[in-house]
This record gives C-alpha cells, sequence and structure tokens, in this order.
C-alpha cells in the first residue's frame, strides 16, 4: 500500500537521521568525526543564504537542493549534541512541536486572534511568561539582553529598534525618521570635511546606516531584503555596462562621462523590458 506524504516524510527523515549517525559513528566518515560547533558553524551560513539565493530567482529544484543542505546542518547539530550526550534530535523535534502548540493558543486553544497583529502580539506575550517560568529575571534583565551581538549587523540593528520601540522609545512617525537621516548625513559630512579623530567617520557612518534600518522598519521594508534587490539591480546593471563596452577591460578604457552614459543605458534596458 502506498505511503501518504506524511509517512513519506517520515521515512525520510527517519533515514537521513539515520545516515547522520552512521557518518559520526565509529565506523564512519573522518570528516564528519572530526567536526565540532565550530567547525560547522560557518557552513550554516553559507547554506542560508544559497535559500535565500535560490528563493529570489524563484529556481525551485534549486530551493529543493538547498533546503536539503540546511537541513543536513541541523541534523549535523543535533548529532553532534546526541554524541556528547546534550540532547537528541528527537529532543529538538518535541520542543519546537510543544513551542507551536504553546505559542498557537488561537489554533489549539480557545484564544481568538483575527489577524496578524494580534497573534504577533499574543505571541510575544506568550514568550515572555515563557521566560518568567524559566526562572528569567525579567525584572533585572535587559529588554535587548537576547538580541544576539552575531547577528548580521542589519538584522541586529532591526531587532534593537523594534525592541525599543515597544516600550515607546521609537520616533513617533516618518518624518521624524526623515529628519533624523538629514541630521546624520550632515553630522557625517561635517566629519568627512574635517580634521576628525580616527573612528569619528566609522561612528557616523554606522549612525547613518542604523537610522536607515530604522526607517525601513517604519516604512514595513525589510533592510536586507532591500539591499540584497539593490546589489542585484547593481549588478544586471554593471554586467550590461560590461557586455556594451565589450568586456570588463575595454570597461575600464572609458572616461567617467562614457561610463554614465553606459550606466544610464542600462538603466534604459532594464526600463524598456
Amino acid at each position: 500500500m502506498a505511503l501518504s506524504a506524511r509517512e513519506e516524510a517520515a521515512r525520510s527523515l527517519l533515514e537521513s537521521v539515520e545516515i547522520m549517525a552512521r557518518l559520526r559513528g565509529p565506523d564512519g566518515c573522518p570528516w564528519d568525526r572530526e567536526q565540532t560547533f565550530d567547525t560547522i558553524k560557518r557552513h550554516t551560513l553559507e547554506e542560508t543564504y544559497e535559500v535565500f539565493d535560490a528563493i529570489e530567482r524563484r529556481a525551485w529544484p534549486e530551493l529543493k537542493d538547498e533546503l536539503g543542505d540546511l537541513l543536513l546542518q541541523v541534523l549535523f547539530y543535533a548529532q553532534m549534541a546526541a554524541d556528547e550526550g546534550y540532547f537528541t534530535i528527537a529532543d529538538v523535534a518535541e520542543n519546537l512541536n510543544a513551542k507551536l502548540v504553546r505559542r498557537h493558543p488561537h489554533i489549539f486553544g480557545d484564544v481568538e486572534a483575527r489577524d496578524a497583529a494580534t497573534v504577533l502580539k499574543n505571541w510575544e506575550q506568550i514568550k515572555r511568561e515563557e521566560k518568567a517560568a524559566a526562572g528569567a529575571k525579567t525584572q533585572d534583565a535587559s529588554l535587548l539582553g537576547d538580541i544576539p551581538r552575531s547577528m548580521p549587523a542589519l538584522m541586529e540593528a532591526g531587532k534593537l529598534g523594534s525592541r525599543a520601540a515597544k516600550v515607546g522609545f521609537d520616533w513617533p512617525d516618518v518624518e521624524g525618521l526623515f529628519a533624523k537621516l538629514d541630521e546624520e548625513i550632515g553630522e557625517l559630512r561635517s566629519e568627512v570635511e574635517g580634521t576628525v579623530p580616527p573612528g569619528a567617520v566609522e561612528e557616523e557612518m554606522g549612525d547613518l546606516l542604523f537610522t536607515a534600518v530604522n526607517l525601513a522598519r517604519h516604512l514595513k521594508v525589510d533592510p536586507e531584503q532591500a539591499l540584497r534587490a539593490a546589489n542585484a539591480k547593481f549588478r544586471r546593471r554593471f554586467v550590461a555596462m560590461e557586455s556594451a563596452a565589450g568586456g570588463h577591460e575595454e570597461l575600464a578604457a572609458r572616461t567617467p562621462d562614457e561610463l554614465e552614459e553606459l550606466w544610464a543605458k542600462a538603466k534604459a534596458g532594464e526600463a524598456d523590458e
């Protein structure tokens, strides 16, 4: 009898867990056996960005493969943890299942949530209750304490601004942020044009970027996604410039005015498509 989709998924996931256990076992792969949490973590970040790239390109067959690679990271960490006696992949799944049920009382309980905003409000309240139940010092701990410093800077800035806004420490509207952005640009320009101590320009540049991220938050724009889209646009237009010039060596021989003309043509070419 044919397996259902859920049964097939369970079978495949179990096989993946068993394969990873064998790779890390006494007679397993020498490379896999040598890995540690610290040696694997950089691969996790790489695989995450490859998932992003496949999604942005709508490359669905590639996304399937990239999600498999990302799942491999989870299996790897869980197996290493099991080897050390910390926890198992079953513990990971059970913890996730319990959390999903607990934080969706509007689905698995009798709480009403008619829109996404209410769902998020309930989610944050449940998180606070979980921390209190776990013995967290909610009165003494910083509201920002659980935001990892190791996050990509754009994401960290957005999290910091969003968390501070929960206690009212925020710009009241987007106009205030536009004014702050103008102020930060002026301060940066003053530092660049004057004689400043080492690090002053970097500090002002950081303030400008932090303000820009908070402006994106108010505009409900994901700054990471916005910047990735801008990067992709720049790539397309620059490649078009190279093609029109006859290659990157020929492009390097062009004057600034000629480069600007090629850039304008690349932009116009996109608009015509």
